[in-house]
């Protein structure tokens, strides 16, 4: 089911889909979460201004996906419980 785009065109992440995102998640999906866009969040990142910590590894961007559910409230069991059922 696609979700609705807010006003600036950044269609956001359902519940469904946050919980189900694995260990770490690129800057792109993290975005996506967040609703924030590519280039916004990609100058975030760079400046260390990220609403979460960013890993930076060689040329690439992760986010630990438990700090970007801790920052959405989504609670950790929750998302291991979730996990748990599709595997």
């Amino acid at each position: 089911m696609a979700t609705p785009e807010t006003a600036r065109g950044v269609q956001g992440l359902t519940r469904v889909e946050l919980l189900a995102l694995p260990a770490a998640v690129d800057l792109d999906t993290a975005n996506r979460a967040l609703s924030i866009g590519r280039s916004t969040g990609y100058a975030l990142a760079k400046r260390g201004q990220y609403p979460c910590r960013v890993l930076r590894l060689g040329n690439a961007y992760r986010v630990v996906t438990a700090e970007l559910h801790r920052l959405l409230g989504i609670d950790p069991a929750e998302a291991a419980e979730r996990r748990e059922l599709c595997a």
